[in-house]
């Protein structure tokens, strides 16, 4: 069995030291043939730059599922050599990256472009190859498909050194094997000990705020209502007096730490983390909670929006005092997760062309919100106590 402490272990020394199921995307008439403005140039100007020629007859794209944020394509076409040599039948592949719908509302384009660049500088995730107007073209790391509880524990896990080889994106399953998670693990503290540019100070709180007020913005009075968005500006200020605390490690995130954003060399392997949109410096309790929730969800089923919480991982009593406390901390962070990303899946209904329940989705994560807060917080009030007893009516 997956336990919370299997899982800390390797974690709890940060705190001593301070898919192939093809979802339906609006894809701006690229497989149709008409190109993303800047795209065909920039692919030309790359071969240019290797010597080649962009052979555009020959080009095969790929939209590749899963992704609920971008849209996300594999192209590939035969190596032409400029001077005409023989490339033995090679083929260039690189994966394109068309920005979704509304991405604005979540975070700094920019910010995450300089954040994927340096990062790339230090040996994670694939290199950036150019930018266009509405995407970017990046390294493809060939991977298999595979997704589940496990590997996202593994996620949280190991973070070691990125390799391009035979890599394979984990599964829902991958994430409860223990080897897995163990790796997932060390590669997240490496992450979360990363030296990034500022700002260095945690985001979460602010950043809710701000998707609240979106939210408000966007949503009809119905369901406003009944999403009672009208209480959640007291519940985050509820949560971060009862959980920010002064002995809690602060480090460098990645916020979105869900199966598909993990990668695994079946040779060695290496675990390589992957699409950093989301990440920030945070308290590092709030990214394992994160990864710790992920492990309810299935994104390549029938019903990718449904989440089963008996996946979650248990508790178990720990033997040392540091790994208790980032257990406690863990625990009270899956708080700020549910609203974090209950409103990030509200705005998304509003503003995506991605088909993905959203609305559903973020009345489950509400749902564990007010299910779970009484005891993790034990007492602690809120705008709204009645909501506590009773998820049923979210």
């Amino acid at each position: 069995m997956l336990t919370w402490t299997r899982v800390l272990i390797p974690l709890a020394g940060i705190c001593r030291h301070a898919f192939k199921r093809v979802m339906a995307v609006k894809t701006n008439g690229f497989v149709e043939g008409i190109w993303p403005e800047g795209l065909r140039k920039l692919l030309m100007s790359l071969a240019s730059s290797w010597g080649e020629v962009f052979d555009v007859e020959g080009l095969k794209v790929v939209h590749l599922s899963g992704a609920m944020t971008n849209v996300v394509y594999r192209l590939s076409w035969p190596i032409k050599k400029v001077d005409g040599e023989d490339c033995g039948g090679g083929v260039r592949t690189v994966l394109v990256r068309v920005y979704g719908d509304g991405l604005d509302l979540f975070f700094n384009r920019e910010e995450e472009i300089r954040t994927f660049e340096c990062l790339s500088e230090h040996g994670y995730g694939p290199k950036l190859l150019g930018h266009f107007k509405v995407g970017r073209v990046e390294e493809f790391i060939y991977a298999r498909v595979s997704f589940n509880f496990e590997i996202l524990i593994g996620v949280i896990l190991h973070v070691d050194s990125v390799h391009a080889s035979v890599v394979a994106t984990l599964s829902s399953a991958d994430l409860r094997n223990p080897e897995t998670s163990a790796l997932i693990a060390a590669k997240m503290r490496d992450f979360h000990e990363l030296e990034m540019p500022p700002p260095k100070e945690p985001l979460l709180w602010n950043r809710l705020r701000n998707w609240l007020s979106e939210a408000k913005s966007l949503c009809s009075p119905g369901d406003a209502n009944e999403y009672k968005l009208h209480i959640l500006e007291q519940e985050i200020t509820l949560l971060e007096e009862a959980i920010s605390m002064d002995h809690q490690e602060i480090g460098f995130c990645h916020n979105d730490m869900q199966y598909g954003n993990i990668m695994i060399d079946d040779n060695d392997s290496t675990i390589t983390i992957i699409d950093y949109e989301y990440a920030s410096y945070n308290p590092i309790a709030y990214d394992i909670a994160n990864h710790f929730c992920e492990m309810a969800a299935n994104y390549h089923t029938d019903t990718p929006h449904t989440l089963d919480y008996t996946k979650y991982p248990g508790k178990e009593e720990a033997s040392e005092t540091s790994v208790d406390q980032l257990a406690d901390d863990v625990e009270r962070y899956t708080l700020a997760n549910h609203l974090f990303w209950g409103l990030w899946g509200l705005i998304s209904a509003y503003v995506s062309h991605i088909e993905f329940d959203y609305k559903e989705y973020a009345r489950q994560r509400f749902e564990q919100y007010w299910l779970r807060k009484p005891a993790i917080l034990k007492g602690g009030g809120g705008a709204d106590t009645t909501h506590a007893n009773s998820a049923s009516d979210v």
